[in-house]
């Protein structure tokens, strides 16, 4: 039974202000997410769930306005993780990349989707279900959450040796619409009556005809737009660098709204566009920009996951737990696996222990529970039951595999040790004036004398700024420093 307090719709006369207290404890469990290593889109999810039907009564039952908010924050956060993606990073990967996110798809998919028709099919519905349902099921959590992936690995500052870190955030950007290609696919195959007596051998060529067109067309209207973009942002200068953010953003909707009406996949367009932008055309302030789209990302991820956590109900979850959570072990700790390591098997040089923690970095999250909206929306047969067993996975896979990524690392000596935050007081340089770096005073330092001009500071490095006691002082060379003083530096070439 609920444990409901009081039952409220959000969507009332109260909305603001039910949205707003949710925000406003969202953002502050964040603290407690530090403390325990937990991902905080876990924490909002579990907010949702807390406070929904099942909790203290909040309703929230609109399947459709969820999937529309959940669709526009996913573009937002895919563009994004796009332009935060540094090209010569990624291009040492790139053919990895795309294999796991198209290849490991399939693979992940058919594995898991077998796994459930022959071991938890009958025990979710009960007469058993149908191979083509069974797929469905699997097709929807086959990607690496985009969402979880890029929050995860900027939230703990993990520092991946061996380019990990922008092989899992390509495969992350590029699986999720591979992912929602293959899911649109086959709730297309289970609703439309012209579709259902085709051959079976005629439906598969027929699929993979439509999921290359899609792809094809994403690919094509992403680099079309991007180097549009790319054009356009050469030509037109804007000082305030919020609208500039939005301008740039508007190029990547453009891109998903293009690819969308060239029946192509508008969330693969937006990604690439985002790529092209960021690292083909000259952006004036560009680190600001980013913490523009830093903060709104923020949002999405926050409303998007509150929203996915508030249409969960626990009470209808019972039924399906047990068969959910050994579909969850399947995929995280033999489909996952056997797929990476298949895909990576043809690529020399990659070592055991790295396609063993690219295989855990499998994870889950608002994405497959937004695409699990689909078939809900659309009214297939078992789609609650669908919904419910993609909910429980997701949270298993946030719970085991997000909250142990670091220690994974660690164990794999596959990260290098956390440096600090460096303090920029927020300037920004262009990049051919050097490297800003923070530094802080040491006993060592001044050893040879407290003033600025005794340190002797090597070739090429200037103090820009120092900051002592939460106040902010302009160097000079006769300027006494203590131990403990934030030294703000340009570490670039010099003519002296």
């Amino acid at each position: 039974m609920p444990l409901a307090v009081f039952s409220v719709d959000l969507l009332s006369d109260n909305l603001l202000l039910l949205a707003s207290a949710l925000v406003f404890i969202a953002v502050l469990i964040t603290k407690v997410g530090v403390k325990l290593g937990a991902p905080s889109l876990l924490l909002f999810l579990l907010l949702g769930m807390a406070v929904g039907a099942d909790g203290l009564g909040l309703r929230f039952e609109d399947y459709e306005t969820a999937e529309s908010i959940g669709h526009f924050a996913m573009t937002v956060i895919l563009f994004s993780g796009g332009f935060e993606t540094v090209l010569k990073e990624t291009k040492p990967v790139m053919k990895r990349g795309i294999m796991l996110s198209t290849v490991g798809i399939f693979f992940t998919a058919l594995l898991t989707g077998f796994f459930i028709y022959f071991a938890t099919g009958r025990i979710i519905a009960g007469t058993g279900v149908s191979i083509m349902a069974c797929l469905l099921v699997a097709a929807v959590m086959s990607s690496t959450d985009s969402t979880s992936v890029f929050s995860v690995l900027n939230g703990k500052r993990l520092r991946l040796r061996s380019n990990l870190a922008p092989l899992l955030e390509l495969e992350s950007g590029s699986n999720d619409p591979v992912a929602y290609i293959l899911t649109i696919l086959l709730v297309k195959f289970m609703t439309e009556p012209s579709l259902q007596g085709l051959n079976p051998g005629v439906s598969i060529v027929a699929g993979i005809v439509v999921v290359l067109f899609q792809v094809v067309v994403g690919v094509a209207v992403g680099f079309g737009v991007g180097f549009g973009a790319k054009w356009l942002l050469s030509k037109i200068r804007l000082e305030n660098n919020s609208l500039m953010g939005i301008l740039i953003l508007s190029t990547g909707f453009f891109a998903n709204g293009l690819a969308s009406v060239l029946h192509g996949q508008g969330l693969l367009s937006i990604y690439i566009a985002a790529v092209i932008i960021s690292n083909k055309a000259t952006i004036a302030r560009k680190k600001e920009i980013e913490k523009f789209f830093d903060g709104i990302t923020w949002i999405m991820q926050l409303a998007m996951f509150l929203i996915l956590g508030l249409l969960a109900r626990p009470s209808s979850m019972l039924p399906v737990m047990f068969p959910a959570i050994l579909t969850g072990l399947f995929l995280i700790f033999v489909a996952r696996p056997v797929s990476v390591f298949l895909t990576l098997a043809p690529f020399k040089g990659i070592k055991f222990k790295e396609k063993l923690f690219v295989s855990w970095v499998g994870l889950k999250g608002a994405g497959p529970i937004l695409f699990a909206l689909y078939p809900v929306v659309h009214e297939v047969h078992g789609a609650s039951e669908i919904f419910n067993v993609v909910f429980v996975v997701s949270l298993m896979s946030l719970i085991l595999q997000g909250m142990t990524l670091t220690p994974v690392a660690k164990w794999l000596n596959l990260s290098y040790p956390e440096d600090p935050e460096v303090e920029s007081y927020g300037m920004e340089l262009p990049e051919e004036m050097g490297l800003l770096s923070d530094h802080i005073v040491t006993p060592d330092d001044i050893s040879a004398g407290k003033t600025l001009r005794e340190m002797h500071l090597p070739h090429g490095i200037r103090v820009m700024m120092v900051k002592r006691q939460g106040k902010f002082l302009v160097p000079h060379g006769s300027m006494e420093l203590a131990v403990g003083d934030h030294l703000i530096i340009v570490m670039g070439d010099s003519d002296d």
